[in-house]
């Protein structure tokens, strides 16, 4: 099959059946789920991009869709920190040549270490080296560890560098880290793990309009029905239309008017017109309160005034950069 990668603004997405583009080739490859793209992952892909650079090629991610952990785990729903599309414009932001994705089904998950080197590092994709963690473990009931990556690598002439983690307050940076921050409301302590604002995207539904009622119409968002976020209410940013607008957000069921299904409520400060059906990021820069019942609407309003009130501080004295460009 001739080359079809998929771009963003000039960045090569590589799926399975497709050919990796000539440019592409003779890579320096950083290898991860890379969900968040957090700080710890920014280490093997600075690294990647490093060596990359210092020998003139290519630095470029192998990753896998769906996450490998939600195939093994089907009965276990996985808060997924960047889903597809935002992982890969994350990728993108941080440097990189490109990326392969390969889909990660019961096929993949079969490949021995031994073959997984062989037909995909070497064949498809010609790597010139590879870059990991140290603990890394890959191919069937992963057997394969970093030290045969190195013995590999040597044996069939790719170079491989591996990572010590990427330590934060004397403790490895992980996805289930900023998973565990998220679920308590800590959206600042997750963006230090991060290393830039946690955000969410999405497209603009319909809601049932109270916010307009009520003097605070909202864009609305249905988040995937796995994710962890703490339910309350955050001092945001968002991008909308290519420019970026402060708000607050609320994200839970609206226990006041009955519970519902989780939704994000965005009300953005000094903007009107109507967002259906268009796609926007939301950034979360501070948390205000829990979730909460009122009494009455009027009850509810004096809250959002406040709520209003609280996330313009706390905005005002944030970092105007989004986490990513549009």
């Amino acid at each position: 099959m001739s080359p079809n990668p998929e771009t963003r603004h000039a960045f090569p997405v590589v799926r399975d059946g497709e050919e990796l583009p000539p440019n592409l080739r003779r890579a320096f490859v950083a290898i991860g789920n890379f969900d968040g793209v957090h700080r710890g992952h920014r280490a093997v892909i600075d690294r990647a991009i490093e060596l990359a650079r210092d020998d003139r090629r290519p630095a470029i991610a192998l990753t896998f869709e769906p996450h490998p952990r939600a195939f093994f785990r089907k009965d276990q729903p996985l808060f997924r920190l960047t889903p597809e599309r935002e992982k890969l414009r994350l990728l993108h932001t941080a440097g990189l040549d490109g990326a392969v994705v390969m889909h990660f089904d019961g096929k993949l998950a079969a490949v021995t270490a031994e073959d997984f080197i062989k037909d995909i590092l070497v064949r498809r994709l010609s790597a010139a080296g590879v870059v990991v963690g140290d603990s890394f473990q890959f191919g069937r009931r992963r057997q394969g560890s970093a030290e045969l990556l190195r013995e590999q690598g040597e044996e069939r002439g790719f170079e491989v560098d591996l990572v010590k983690p990427f330590l934060f307050r004397g403790k490895p940076v992980s996805s289930s880290a900023i998973r565990e921050a998220l679920g308590k409301g800590e959206v600042e302590e997750a963006a230090k793990l991060l290393g830039y604002t946690w955000f969410v995207s999405g497209k603009v539904i319909h809601g049932d309009k109270r916010g307009r009622e009520l003097g605070y119409p909202t864009a609305n968002i249905a988040l995937d029905p796995a994710c962890g976020l703490a339910y309350g209410i955050y001092a945001v940013r968002a991008r909308v239309r290519g420019e970026v607008r402060d708000g607050v957000a609320s994200f839970g069921r609206r226990p006041t008017f009955g519970d519902s299904s989780p939704l994000l409520e965005v009300y953005l400060f000094d903007f009107e017109g109507d967002l259906y059906d268009e796609e926007i990021d939301v950034a979360f820069l501070g948390w205000i309160r829990p979730e909460a019942k009122f009494t009455d609407a009027e009850a509810l309003t004096r809250q959002m005034n406040a709520d209003s009130a609280a996330a313009r501080e706390k905005l005002a004295g944030a970092a105007s950069d989004f986490p990513l460009p549009d």
